[in-house]
């Protein structure tokens, strides 16, 4: 068996030779091996159009914030991480807690978890309850923007301006949706260089010719991810061909992301990013007593609210958070094909789209596919308004009696409880032991941590509600882990806006 300390396999990671230009930053990533070799690789971010001065301060700042974030996947496996960049105080502690959570939530759901990419003996790691679980020395440096200095700023962005991180996927296809009704979009689709741009590409076509906003920025953090792993000793060297649902070990992702958003949201002036994530992201749990968040850190409240608090500390005043927490999966669906069809056509849900008559087409095979038909079929739609074929659709009912899904159990209960009892898939010994009726499945949610009022600003909450409780069946309350029936009147639209209030990582 190992431990922690056999997971340090690196000398040092070393980010640094930062360049900005109008329309890209690029920064080198060189990975230093334990017997003294090396390896290196550029990370990049271009845009379409200027985004960037060199001279500016402000963007030499952000840039290298840019292309620290891949890094922060890599804090178990160095004995020394380096940024070598502009950085102030606020961008030093914020890139070492989140290094400090994602290793933590890498040892706990990549090591100590079912994961097929590792090698044995790596698979079976000795549990321990560490102070700090980032083993690497992180040092900034800089080596090349010493003659700037960095000034406080306080910015006023515009208050009903919305960049979405937008794919693909129902949940930002709805948040852009409702926002059109409710304020002004600029939905950004980051491009990577890899095969994860597939499930984007029918909806990107359309905003690029419906929405003036859309923004497509490119970044292949996809390579330098694969690059990495290509050098750890224990992940399978056929890492590539193996099918899973999981990457083999990063999970600062929508970090990477979200920060190819922030150039176009601050040149903008927007002063919200939205990023679509429902009830069940936010989860913490336990392991030998070490707290974690079962992989979906950078898909929770707490990220959200993190990120605002940032936001604030570097005078950006600029808010992140989700407009979907109170909703589970199948009511977003519900909501998005109802309201926005047009949207919900151009949806791709799948782990392996491919091009067909010039569009994407979800392969109808994985877990993504079967839910996805699942649910539009509980819902009384059709698949085919997205893409499935007949036989596709066919084939995900007959494996959704077989095999199930992945929802938190209330959730997956509810929609096998539909599909049977609709007789859409069999009533066999599997569908009866999880088909269970959970009608607050399609009930606005709100509870003491995944879905609070407080997480959204005032002027969004009304105009939000509005909408949503008319397709929601009825709006629960959570007192004293007990599920209550609530009403409209009682929402607490004036409750206090808390996300800049510090909570433990």
């Amino acid at each position: 068996m190992k431990r922690i300390r056999d997971l340090v396999v690196f000398e040092q990671l070393l980010v640094a030779h930062v360049v900005v230009e109008p329309k890209r930053v690029k920064a080198t990533y060189t990975l230093t091996k334990m017997d003294g070799s090396t390896t290196s690789t550029d990370l990049i971010y271009s845009y379409d159009r200027t985004y960037f001065n060199k001279k500016e301060t402000q963007d030499v700042n952000l840039a290298s914030m840019m292309v620290a974030q891949v890094a922060l996947n890599y804090g178990l496996f160095c004995r020394t991480i380096v940024f070598d960049g502009l950085f102030d105080t606020a961008d030093q502690r914020f890139l070492l807690d989140m290094m400090e959570n994602t290793s933590r939530e890498i040892l706990i759901n990549k090591f100590h978890a079912k994961n097929e990419f590792l090698k044995d003996p790596y698979n079976v790691l000795v549990p321990e309850n560490l102070k700090h679980y980032t083993a690497a020395k992180v040092l900034f440096e800089n080596s090349k923007f010493s003659d700037m200095r960095l000034y406080p700023v306080c910015e006023a962005p515009h208050e009903n301006e919305y960049a979405i991180l937008s794919s693909g996927g129902k949940d930002s296809l709805l948040t852009y949706g409702l926002i059109k009704e409710l304020g002004v979009p600029h939905p950004v689709f980051i491009n990577e260089s890899g095969r994860h741009w597939f499930t984007a590409i029918n909806a990107y076509k359309y905003f690029r010719e419906n929405e003036p906003n859309t923004a497509k920025p490119w970044c292949n953090s996809d390579r330098v991810f694969n690059w990495m792993v290509r050098q750890m000793p224990f992940i399978r060297d056929n890492f590539q061909n193996i099918r899973a649902d999981i990457y083999p070990i990063r999970l600062w992702t929508v970090g990477v992301f979200l920060f190819g958003v922030l150039p176009i949201a601050r040149k903008r002036k927007l002063g919200n990013i939205l990023i679509g994530n429902e009830f069940d992201t936010t989860m913490r749990s336990t392991f030998e007593g070490i707290t974690h968040y079962q992989a979906l850190y950078d898909q929770s409240k707490y990220f959200d609210n993190a990120l605002t608090r940032y936001y604030q500390k570097k005078g950006w005043n600029i808010k992140q958070y989700s407009l979907l927490r109170s909703l589970s999966e199948l009511l977003i669906l519900k909501i998005l094909v109802k309201r926005y069809p047009d949207l919900q056509k151009t949806q791709v849900s799948c782990h392996a789209a491919h091009e067909s008559g010039g569009s994407m087409r979800p392969c109808g095979k994985c877990e993504k596919c079967r839910r996805i038909v699942g649910m539009l079929t509980a819902l009384g739609e059709d698949p085919k308004c997205c893409g499935y074929t007949t036989e596709q659709i066919g084939s995900a009912l007959e494996n959704l009696a077989k095999k199930n899904v992945k929802q938190i159990g209330s959730d997956a209960a509810h929609l096998f409880h539909l599909l049977t009892e609709q007789g859409h898939i069999a009533k066999n010994a599997y569908t009866k032991r999880l088909a269970r009726s959970y009608p607050r499945i399609m009930h606005l949610r709100f509870d003491n941590e995944r879905s609070k009022m407080e997480d959204l600003p005032f002027h969004i909450r009304m105009p939000l509600f509005s909408i949503l409780t008319e397709y929601a069946d009825g709006i629960s309350t959570q007192r004293d882990r007990v599920w209550q029936d609530s009403y409209y009147g009682d929402l607490s639209f004036d409750t206090p806006y808390k996300p800049l209030q510090k909570t433990l990582i």
